[in-house]
């Protein structure tokens, strides 16, 4: 029964072969941030793309992740871009800033360059829910976080005819 399970979704997954994409992971919390990488390049793999077709980057932590997307996409030939981190919630604000500047950073550079980015950073209260969301075992959102890069890299964009005359 497992095996059927996991063939049909693998067959529902998109085939994105042919296609390049660069993780970016922000190495603050580094075994974490090593799971969330091991689960997107995994995603990828299932997904068709050659290991060879795919990126690395690292960044410090998860503020820098935008800045990362964006010269990636400038300076490479990139269907889709994985953007993995983890910040976890403090005593200190810091959490508000760091959280809400990246995801909003990732989302300008998306409709500005026109290529997908997998918002796989983890926003938890506390490390064992990061932990949960990182482990392969249970939550494995860097996999999933890929599947998404990869689901929209290969939809096709719609062409309007153009209408000549009245109608």
């Amino acid at each position: 029964m497992k095996a059927d399970k996991k063939a049909q979704k693998k067959s529902a997954l998109p085939d994105a072969s042919g296609k390049r994409f660069a993780i970016i992971v922000a190495d603050f919390y580094t075994d974490l941030a090593a799971q969330l990488e091991d689960g997107a390049r995994r995603g990828l793999r299932d997904c068709g793309v050659a290991d060879d077709h795919v990126e690395i980057a690292h960044v410090p932590g998860c503020f820098e992740l935008p800045i990362a997307a964006r010269r990636l996409i400038s300076d490479g030939d990139f269907d889709g871009i994985v953007a993995l981190g983890v910040v976890i919630r403090g005593e200190t604000p810091h959490f508000d800033y760091v959280a809400g500047e990246c995801a909003r950073g990732i989302m300008n550079v998306q409709p500005a360059t026109e290529i997908p980015i997998g918002f796989g950073v983890l926003t938890t209260e506390n490390r064992a829910q990061a932990e949960e969301r990182a482990d392969p075992k249970r939550g494995d959102k860097g996999y999933e976080t890929a599947i998404a890069a990869a689901t929209v890299a290969v939809l096709e964009r719609k062409r309007e005819k153009k209408r000549v005359g009245f109608r």
